[in-house]
């Protein structure tokens, strides 16, 4: 297999679990979130969700919207995988690769936002309306920001993830065997 597999979708709707089983599957797991947390990391910026989306957003707006797929190319080699896809202009440079797909995944508000929960990471919100309110926060108009709906549907395949992992595990599987690199576009 020489694809690489972009991912992208809300948070807590199983991006990481996709990313996981596609590890298992021999792709190389890569992350546009690690750029960001490398930017943390040298700014001494704790990386909690909330200062990763503001610092991502920053790196965008000084370094253009494309600037974390721009530094993560010379990493890529397939098969490998591409996590936290979350602007339209990530998506262009990826797309360059002849092998790229993106994938998007999704799964219900209440699943979503249940996983949060269950998973309690530093700066998660913990109420429902904070979590509506993080959303609202990844779904900016200013193009050089976070801009998840507009990049989850430039999705070359969507996966549901309301279910079981070994359900998405198995859809994972079958559209991975049926795929037809130019049957996405």
């Amino acid at each position: 297999m020489r694809w690489i597999v972009g991912l992208t979708g809300s948070n807590a709707a199983g991006k990481g679990e996709v990313a996981s089983h596609l590890a298992s599957r021999g792709f190389r797991v890569h992350s546009l979130s690690d750029i960001v947390r490398e930017a943390a990391s040298a700014e001494g910026v704790p990386p909690t969700r909330e200062h990763l989306i503001r610092l991502g957003n920053e790196l965008r707006r000084d370094g253009g919207a494309s600037v974390l797929a721009e530094r993560i190319l010379p990493r890529l080699e397939a098969p490998a995988v591409v996590d936290s896809i979350r602007n339209p202009a990530e998506v262009g440079v990826l797309r360059t690769l002849p092998e790229f797909v993106l994938v998007g995944v999704e799964a219900p508000l209440a699943t979503r936002f249940a996983r949060t929960l269950a998973r309690a990471r530093p700066g998660d919100p913990v109420t429902l309306e904070k979590y509506r309110r993080r959303e609202a926060q990844e779904n900016a108009d200013d193009p050089r920001a976070q801009q998840l709906a507009k990049t989850f549907a430039l999705a070359d395949h969507v996966l549901e993830n309301d279910g079981s992992l070994a359900g998405l595990g198995d859809a994972l599987d079958v559209w991975l065997a049926g795929r037809d690199p130019a049957a996405d576009r």
